[in-house]
């Protein structure tokens, strides 16, 4: 059986067993990897036999790329959420970095599959996943586009300052273990900071000898 994968962003997959069989797959793609982790593994750990995971999902692949699509539908979400009500672009910056930080490390695991085994997608999921990606770029590329339009931000290289920004966020989950000594709240409060920085916005309050 799966050892403690929770992940409320695959509540809504049915049947149970469908769910189940993702839940393994997140976490034996995260332990070895996606070509390493064979469907035997993945149903023992859902507590099922192998030939009831072709039940769910014909593939390998597929349950890779269900995991890919809810994992990124869930990110696109969290920063469309947090960049909603913000009274200017710095603020709604600042949300977009703690929201889209605090999944990627609550969820390490599952977004340490959904970000780094997108290369063993097949074309066609790749493609679909991809445009998934590219909406959550658009997004915190839009907040840095209006800032410097409004005049809040210094951005000489905007598209290159987005990717960094996300990246940045992203990473996280590579390196986001429990036991640290950050939460991730307050990862997500230092990046937050960080990428107000990287767009030439210090956050209000901050002088320059305080940091």
């Amino acid at each position: 059986m799966t050892t403690g994968v929770i992940d409320e962003s695959f509540g809504g997959v049915t049947p149970d067993a469908a769910r189940r069989l993702l839940l393994g797959a997140v976490e034996a793609f995260a332990e070895r990897g996606f070509h390493a982790t064979t469907t035997r593994d993945i149903a023992g750990r859902a507590g099922m036999s192998p030939a009831a995971l072709y039940i769910h999902y014909k593939t390998k692949e597929e349950l890779l790329f269900h995991i890919s699509r809810v994992g990124h539908e869930r990110s696109v979400a969290v920063l469309e959420e947090a960049v909603a009500s913000a009274p200017d672009c710095a603020e709604r910056l600042a949300r977009a970095v703690r929201a889209f930080v605090r999944w990627h490390a609550e969820h390490h695991t599952t977004a340490r599959v959904v970000q780094y085994e997108l290369a063993a997608l097949g074309e066609e999921h790749y493609a679909r996943i991809v445009l998934l990606r590219r909406r959550s770029e658009e997004i915190l590329r839009a907040v840095l586009e209006e800032g410097v339009a409004a005049g809040e931000f210094d951005i000489p290289d905007l598209r290159g300052t987005a990717l960094a920004v996300m990246s940045l966020c992203i990473d996280v989950a590579r390196w986001f273990s429990p036991e640290g000594r950050r939460t991730p709240d307050e990862i997500g409060a230092l990046y937050a900071d960080l990428a107000l920085r990287m767009a030439g916005r210090r956050p209000a309050g901050l002088t320059s000898s305080s940091g």
